[in-house]
């Protein structure tokens, strides 16, 4: 195991525990911890977007990275906007929300990076050959 193994190895984990994280919060938030109606709401839905992209990155999938790192800064301002209206615990959640879509979107973004520099570094060095002249 190289150290660019370990690194890429470490960014996929660090997203796909982010957002594990992020659809226990949001179905944790809506259902039991500050739902907007007593008894949970419909709002708890919002989780299943995010188990979409949940397949992909278990596969290992450069693509869903890509769109994943888009796709949660819609999460990042639910959880701004609520942060600053809701009343306590609904604005500690909506905290904890945004870190986690800042942590997972830097997974994503350095994920997406080391894996493209690695396949560059990758292919430079098969370009190296000189190939055989009759």
């Amino acid at each position: 195991m190289t150290s660019q193994d370990n690194n890429v190895r470490l960014t996929r984990t660090l997203a796909v525990a982010s957002l594990l994280a992020l659809i226990v919060l949001a179905l944790a938030w809506e259902l039991w911890l500050a739902p907007l109606r007593p008894g949970g709401s419909w709002l708890a839905l919002k989780a299943l977007p995010l188990c979409i992209p949940l397949a992909g990155l278990l596969k290992n999938r450069m693509y869903t990275y890509r769109w994943l790192s888009l796709m949660v800064w819609l999460y990042f301002i639910e959880g701004a906007v609520r942060a600053w209206s809701d009343r306590p615990p609904g604005n500690l959640l909506a905290l904890l929300e945004v870190l986690l879509c800042v942590v997972l979107f830097t997974a994503c973004a350095l994920h997406v990076r080391l894996r493209l520099k690695y396949a560059k570094a990758l292919a430079g060095a098969d370009s190296t050959v000189s190939p055989v002249l009759p």
